[in-house]
């Protein structure tokens, strides 16, 4: 589907005096009639608002998996709603990282608990035992 705003160059909050003067001064006759069939009936133009602002996001969602149109569909009607991939760092990406930092700490505390609590359980017996013989001397 292509996206009339973007065509006519015109904002999607644009009022009814601005599209029509957007349509008129479009030289393409296809995508003028199609604009004037839509945004210029005002049920349509509420209809197609609403579909605009859904497939608007699908876009964005697509750019924030990284997911494009392959190189065949550039430039093309179908294009009109895809953005290039944005390669910031995904939250999925930053859950990752703080996942794997938390099973590196938790790693690092097992690898030396397991001295530590032997050579803590030994001096508890040999304190125990101490204890145990003053009493029974």
């Amino acid at each position: 589907m292509r996206d009339l705003y973007k065509r006519l160059g015109i904002a999607p909050q644009a009022t009814d005096s601005d599209i029509a003067t957007a349509i008129e001064a479009c030289k393409h006759t296809a995508l003028k009639a199609d604009a004037s069939a839509v945004l210029g009936v005002k049920s349509r133009r509420e209809e197609y608002d609403a579909l605009h602002a859904t497939l608007r996001d699908i876009g964005l969602l697509r750019a924030r998996l990284g997911l494009t149109h392959g190189h065949y569909w550039q430039d093309s009607v179908a294009n009109d709603f895809s953005l290039p991939p944005d390669n910031t760092c995904a939250r999925h990406d930053e859950l990752i990282g703080r996942v794997t930092h938390a099973v590196t700490l938790h790693n690092r505390w097992q690898r030396w608990r397991g001295p530590w609590s032997m050579a803590g359980l030994l001096a508890l017996g040999i304190m125990l035992g101490v204890t145990l013989c003053h009493l029974l001397w």
